[in-house]
């Protein structure tokens, strides 16, 4: 996927998720990633793309930023202050954040391996990094596969769907453990609000029955560096030994001598 074709993908997204789709995505993934960044501290949190959603709404660093590839539309939200750049090139030094959030990024990126690389080169370590994607391994997934083939996609026309497995795959080879992964948002692939709503069981159900098949997912990594050691306080397990008296007796003797 070259850049012009990167870039008209953005933009059929941003459309995209304000139809009941959309919203059904945007509403999952809201919860979800509130309840993963709400316990992750530090100073400087960064979220790349898609600035439909908060991802760090419910995070608690001093430094929040929202990083787009183009001037915003509407005033951004308070809780972030808005960034102009490419997503391959970040503006931001060496190991100096502590948390990046991918929204649907990678599969919309012209260069998606060279964006996990400047996220591993900017994250601190130990720093964290949450991923979503669409899962092609899903009703939606299968959907838009004959989509393709029928030329009606159902879900934005990306470059590539990238699978969970293979996602960690790409964070392994950057020294990024994962942590956690979720999967959701199990109803089949309507279009309608009307129809989201009458499959809304399969939620309960799929996370249940067929866990791995949900139409998005989200994946959250450790920036792992060898050969680094946290350390902690420096507790002594040996019992302190009682202090030894000094022997007098050549001192007595010395007393008499003189």
């Amino acid at each position: 996927m070259d850049s012009v074709a990167s870039e008209k993908s953005i933009i059929a997204l941003d459309g995209w998720l304000q139809t009941p789709a959309g919203l059904y995505v945007r509403a999952w993934e809201q919860q979800c990633l509130d309840s993963l960044t709400v316990d992750i501290f530090g100073f400087n949190a960064v979220q790349i793309g898609l600035p439909q959603l908060d991802a760090l709404a419910a995070n608690r660093m001093p430094n929040k930023w929202l990083l787009d590839a183009r001037l915003p539309s509407r005033p951004p939200q308070e809780s972030r202050l808005t960034l102009v750049s490419a997503f391959d090139e970040l503006p931001f030094d060496s190991q100096s954040l502590d948390l990046v959030v991918l929204p649907h990024v990678l599969e919309f990126a012209a260069e998606p391996h060279q964006v996990l690389r400047e996220v591993e080169r900017v994250l601190i370590p130990e720093g964290r990094v949450i991923v979503c994607g669409f899962n092609p391994a899903s009703l939606w997934g299968m959907r838009q596969g004959l989509g393709r083939v029928a030329g009606r996609h159902y879900l934005p026309q990306a470059g590539e769907l990238i699978s969970m497995p293979r996602m960690k795959d790409w964070l392994k080879l950057l020294n990024m453990g994962v942590s956690q992964s979720y999967f959701g948002c199990y109803a089949p692939a309507c279009r309608t609000e009307k129809w989201l709503r009458r499959n809304a069981f399969m939620d309960k159900a799929g996370a249940r029955w067929w866990p791995y098949l949900g139409a998005v997912y989200i994946v959250q990594a450790i920036k792992r560096v060898k050969g680094m050691r946290l350390i902690g306080p420096a507790w002594t397990k040996k019992p302190a030994t009682a202090p030894a008296g000094a022997p007098v007796t050549n001192k007595r003797r010395e007393q008499q001598d003189g």
